[in-house]
């Protein structure tokens, strides 16, 4: 009997499962741990779209099969949110199908249009889907590095990425970008998109933009859209979600807007795999998408709060974390006095002297070590809590280390 598979195969061991499975060994044990790993969403999503929700399933016609590209409603929905956000105008007819959550329509876009052997160019660190959607589909990835001293460089990715698209073969079929970035939480300019659909037109490649963090933006100027570029719609496709905007991690809604041979070949792989979201989840999204930007502005101030709060105590706890420009995370450089350990191991001491969890940078890719990655996903008095824990390490940091010098943290 068969018993190894081939695309389980190419895939790596999950770095994350082994601190996932240290975190539940001292939770059995009674730790109270303050868990920043997973970027799992803990504000509540707003009572208005539970309570379409509760409306729309009361009525039986809503609990037949639904349809993969998404009820006419929503589609309507994101069309008018592209045009209020970005002045992008989207039919949404054939340029926008709803996915269950942006996760989804990477991974099934990328069984979509990759054939055996192509060659996808994806940043390095990212976000894990980004690189192993392709190796599912049976792809062949080459990493585009994306940080420069702990910044994002956008001169030097071109530079990197140019080479790529020069002396690649087989000529690499599309770039996989994610601003806000998750991890980094970097963020790019409107005249990066220019350049870069420039670069995809010249080269006849595709791109597939992850834009999940569109509206968790701390500064002054919003996140632009590929899509705001004149012409991007002819090699671009675009990402959203709805799980950090609207605090909707579990309802699994998400869009896939742009070029529309990519969205027709999306909707033909779904067609085959799914009947879409359940009706209600997504006349909940509609509802969601047309309501008062104070919804998002909201949820946007919360996070905001929690990274400040974040960056001022652990600062004051001896562990210089950068500002995040985006998204619901810090990317934080490992302490010197810790950097000899690498991220999964900082990451398990962390677990195990000051009860708290991040994600090893490590799994988001090679240049992601030297880092990990924390969720703002605990309150203000949580996050305070682990700056203190944190600095007791810190103050023990001699003897810590001097009784893990031996060997892996793992107990």
């Amino acid at each position: 009997m068969k018993t190894e598979f081939h695309r389980i195969t190419r895939l790596p061991s999950y770095v994350f499962a082994e601190v996932n499975k240290l975190k539940a060994e001292y939770r059995d044990q009674g730790h109270d741990i303050i868990d920043f790993g997973m970027g799992n969403p803990d504000i509540n999503t707003e009572s208005f779209i539970v309570d379409k929700l509760i409306e729309t399933v009361k009525k039986p016609k809503t609990h037949r099969y639904s349809v993969s590209r998404g009820i006419k409603g929503l589609r309507k929905a994101q069309a008018d949110y592209y045009g209020r956000r970005f002045s992008v105008k989207l039919d949404p007819e054939k340029e926008i199908i709803a996915t269950l959550g942006s996760k989804e329509g990477l991974a099934n876009l990328a069984m979509a249009i990759t054939d055996p052997g192509d060659v996808i160019l994806v940043p390095n660190p990212s976000y894990p889907i980004h690189p192993y959607g392709f190796i599912i589909a049976g792809g062949s990835l080459r990493h585009v590095p994306t940080l420069s001293n702990g910044q994002f460089d956008e001169d030097e990715y071109f530079k990197t990425l140019t080479r790529s698209l020069k002396h690649i073969s087989p000529k690499p079929v599309a770039i996989v970008i994610s601003f806000p970035s998750n991890p980094t939480t970097k963020t790019c300019t409107l005249k990066f998109y220019e350049e870069l659909v420039k670069v995809a037109k010249q080269n006849e490649v595709w791109i597939l933009s992850d834009l999940a963090y569109a509206e968790i933006y701390f500064g002054d100027n919003p996140p632009p859209s590929i899509l705001q570029v004149p012409g991007a719609k002819s090699v671009a496709v675009e990402f959203t979600s709805m799980s950090k905007t609207f605090s909707m991690p579990g309802w699994r809604m998400g869009f896939a807007v742009g070029n529309e041979i990519l969205i027709a070949a999306l909707e033909k792989i779904k067609s085959y795999l799914d009947y879409g979201a359940f009706t209600p989840i997504q006349v909940a999204a509609a509802s969601a998408l047309s309501s008062n930007p104070s919804t998002i502005e909201k949820v946007r101030g919360i996070y905001k709060k929690r990274r400040d709060t974040l960056v001022d105590s652990m600062s004051k706890a001896g562990w210089k974390i950068p500002s995040p420009e985006a998204t619901m995370f810090a990317w934080a450089p490992i302490p010197e006095k810790f950097k000899s350990l690498g991220s999964l191991q900082f990451s398990k001491l962390l677990l195990k002297e000051a009860d708290i969890s991040v994600a090893p940078g490590i799994g988001f890719g090679e240049y992601g070590e030297n880092f990990v990655r924390i969720g703002l996903v605990e309150n203000e008095h949580r996050i305070r809590q682990a700056a203190r824990n944190v600095k007791s390490v810190f103050t023990a940091a001699d003897r810590i280390l001097s009784e893990y010098s031996s060997g892996e943290i793992d107990h």
